[in-house]
């Protein structure tokens, strides 16, 4: 059995459909499983005990004529493979063009409207419902091909090497909140001064914890504002993780602060608490994986929009006035559970 599984893009979006490939290899022991995947990404997957290997996509190549050439040569080396399935997980124009054009015994992907994807799929699996989880909209495309859906199996495995890399270069003893402050869209985010009150509030108690700030190099602004109300107590780690260090940072962490944006999902799927921060998306559709309950997210009459530009009277409310104190309360209450 060869199966290829196209999910390029985002973080987040690829750490949902993961146990796709878990549940695929558990049922198919001996099959060789590929996933195609945006280039900035493919560090996340390039170690993984369940794949056979490979496929680097780079999105802003496709416009390009000068790099069709290496295009073709992909398109062509999945066409050698012969896949027994192909999973498109992306639904977009290109990716079910990709799916299309590698010509396995059998295309499947997710019956979404955009870009008419759906046309190039032997069979489009339905959104059970608006609110449907992604996870479980994945998942369904397993049910459709008859493999067994459970949860006995590790979603996100451990990369020892990252491990040792972030033992090394940081002091990781002790209970450790990890902040993610940042997010792609602008209206995703909690305030940076709501995030620094709430380690001013945190880092006076006898909890014991520190702070961690997770985040790109375009994030070093917003760790540089958080760290500075509790210098003792933070540790800015924006710019300096690979991706696998970040991951296992999440590990290694008690608890994670964070805006809906992937590092949220890292964290559910390796079961850690999550305080998630929504404002224009919906967690029943992309929330914290089994960690619902641990959103905080406040009831106006325009939320969720799913807009990434807010367009309310009031800019950003949704986000600008969640009180601190209320994420404050919800902190402290999984610190005593943990």
């Amino acid at each position: 059995m060869k199966i290829l599984i196209l999910k390029p893009s985002s973080l987040g979006d690829v750490i949902q459909a993961l146990p796709v490939l878990r549940l695929l290899k558990l049922h198919f022991p001996q099959s060789e499983i590929f996933w195609w995947i945006e280039s900035g990404l493919a560090p996340l997957l390039e170690r993984d005990p369940d794949l056979a290997g490979i496929i680097r996509f780079n999105r802003r190549r496709w416009a390009e004529p000068r790099n069709w050439a290496q295009l073709c040569r992909d398109v062509l080396w999945a066409r050698r493979q012969d896949f027994d399935w192909v999973i498109d997980l992306q639904c977009l124009a290109r990716s079910a063009i990709f799916a299309w054009l590698a010509n396995g015994k059998l295309t499947i992907g997710l019956d979404e409207t955009r870009e008419g994807a759906r046309g190039f799929y032997d069979i489009a699996v339905s959104r059970l419902s608006w609110e449907t989880h992604a996870v479980d909209w994945y998942l369904a495309v397993l049910a459709e091909l008859k493999v067994p859906i459970h949860w006995n199996f590790e979603w996100i495995p451990l990369s020892t090497e990252a491990m040792a890399s972030v033992r090394r270069r940081w002091p990781i003893e002790g209970r450790w909140i990890l902040l993610q402050p940042g997010a792609r869209w602008l209206n995703k985010r909690w305030p940076v001064e709501s995030f620094a009150e709430l380690v001013r509030r945190l880092s006076g108690g006898e909890n014991g914890v520190r702070f961690a700030v997770l985040g790109g190099q375009e994030d070093r602004s917003l760790g540089a504002v958080i760290t500075q109300a509790a210098p003792n107590k933070c540790l800015d780690l924006t710019g300096q993780l690979t991706l696998p260090e970040m991951i296992e940072w999440i590990r290694l962490s008690e608890l994670v602060v964070t805006n809906d944006t992937g590092p949220m999902h890292a964290a559910a799927a390796l079961r850690k608490p999550v305080v998630g921060l929504f404002g224009p998306t919906e967690p029943h559709r992309t929330g914290p994986y089994g960690q619902l309950n641990s959103v905080l997210q406040l009831k106006l009459a325009c939320t969720p929009c799913l807009s990434p530009h807010c367009r309310n009277l009031q800019p950003l409310e949704c986000l600008q006035t969640l009180p601190v104190s209320l994420v404050v309360e919800r902190v402290e209450r999984l610190l005593v559970r943990g």
